[in-house]
């Protein structure tokens, strides 16, 4: 009876006025990238202070480190004596995309009364409300990003603003576009026209790609905590004081989403360099001087690996056909066509998904033998696609198997 008062007080008021999708979106994006501009600013101030509290220099020192390095997640890079740094410190890269995520997901909620209903679309009619404001979303973003990297930049950092604007572009396809989709609730009514085994490859090669993730920070881990005395040693090296030393802590967390990626091209077997001339695989390990950064303490002893470390290359196909087959479990297929399909096809799109993240974690990180940091692209590429893809086809086939053995002992009992 109460919600029959509601509804009818409701109509009586006459219809809801709706949000202006302009102001709305172009201040979603404002803030998207406002949010984490100012986290990181305050955090360069607190650093500034902490280093040797505040003998030399300014706050706005500081606070221009922060937003520098909000720009630097961003792609800009940075000059260090004449040469260029563009390595992505992908920690802070990722804390930007999920407040990017979130508040485009609250624009797209707020905008979801814009445009028309769902029987509209389904009948076709045209619906622009997720692509104008999506676009109107990277506007916003753009701004603030072209305005921070106007006021921050000095001669001697020289930050990229074309790299800053095409980053804002690619993680405002990626992130924004999707998340205000599904708050409007756009996504649901475009994903029933997908077919089910296009929606459920994705799936599948989501699960994949997580797994493999996980068991790529798994092995990061390990080898960290082996080379842990390394790490101690380096630090000790530096003598910093507490102030230094806890920025030093915070600049090796921000890696270790890019050292995950490494780890994971190890495991694949291409594996990576640390410099020109290196070479860090499950084959062989050729190294040189190495910067004093703790993460390095995770690699291992140069020279050719023991035996049992080649055989590391299965664990990836081992991973997706578990991650596979555990997805299927809860979503079995309808045959073994289908099955193959989603399990193969959402192998490959993890190890494409998988070579880009890869494509982002290297770059220069300094001077001489350090301009060359990062994975083997082409070659992760490759391994990662064959790799997931028989993985994902045999865990979706031993799945079916299973199920259908399942069934058929039900029915014969």
């Amino acid at each position: 009876m109460t919600s029959l008062l509601v509804d009818q007080r409701s109509r009586a008021a006459g219809p809801q006025t709706a949000r202006p999708l302009v102001l709305i979106a172009t201040l979603g994006g404002m803030v998207a990238a406002l949010g984490p501009m100012v986290v990181f600013a305050a955090v360069g101030v607190v650093g500034w202070f902490g280093a040797d509290a505040g003998a030399h220099g300014a706050p706005r020192d500081g606070m221009r480190t922060g937003v520098l390095a909000w720009l630097v997640a961003h792609g800009s890079g940075f000059t260090v004596d004449g040469v260029d740094v563009d390595v992505l410190p992908l920690g802070l890269t990722l804390l930007c995309g999920w407040v990017m995520w979130r508040l485009a997901h609250r624009v797209g909620d707020l905008l979801s009364g814009h445009g028309p209903d769902a029987d509209r679309i389904m009948d076709g009619e045209r619906d622009l409300t997720v692509p104008t404001a999506a676009v109107l979303f990277f506007t916003g973003y753009a701004v603030v990003a072209v305005v921070a990297a106007s006021v921050a930049a000095t001669v001697q950092s020289a930050p990229s603003v074309p790299r800053v604007v095409f980053t804002s572009l690619a993680m405002s396809v990626v992130l924004a576009l999707p998340a205000i989709a599904i708050g409007s609730g756009r996504a649901a009514i475009w994903a029933a026209l997908v077919p089910a085994v296009v929606r459920q490859g994705a799936a599948t090669g989501l699960a994949i790609l997580t797994g493999f993730l996980a068991a790529s920070a798994v092995a990061l881990l390990l080898a960290f905590g082996l080379g842990i005395g390394q790490a101690a040693t380096t630090m000790d090296q530096l003598h910093l004081t507490w102030g230094e030393g806890a920025a030093y802590a915070v600049g090796n967390a921000v890696f270790v989403p890019n050292a995950t990626l490494f780890s994971g091209s190890f495991l694949l077997g291409p594996g990576f360099a640390v410099g020109g001339n290196t070479l860090v695989s499950t084959e062989a390990v050729v190294l040189g001087p190495l910067p004093l950064f703790a993460l390095l303490a995770a690699l291992p002893a140069a020279g050719v690996p023991a035996g049992w470390v080649s055989s590391l290359v299965l664990l990836p196909s081992v991973v997706a056909a578990v991650a596979t087959a555990r997805w299927q479990r809860k979503h079995p297929a309808l045959g073994w066509v289908e099955a193959a399909l989603r399990g193969c096809g959402g192998g490959i799109s993890a190890g494409v998904a998988f070579g880009l993240l890869a494509s982002l974690a290297g770059g220069a990180a300094g001077p001489g033998r350090m301009r060359h940091v990062g994975p083997f692209v082409p070659d992760v590429l490759v391994a990662a696609i064959t790799a997931f893809g028989l993985g994902g086809l045999v865990g979706a086939l031993v799945m079916t198997w299973w199920q259908r053995r399942r069934s058929a002992d039900a029915i014969t009992t």
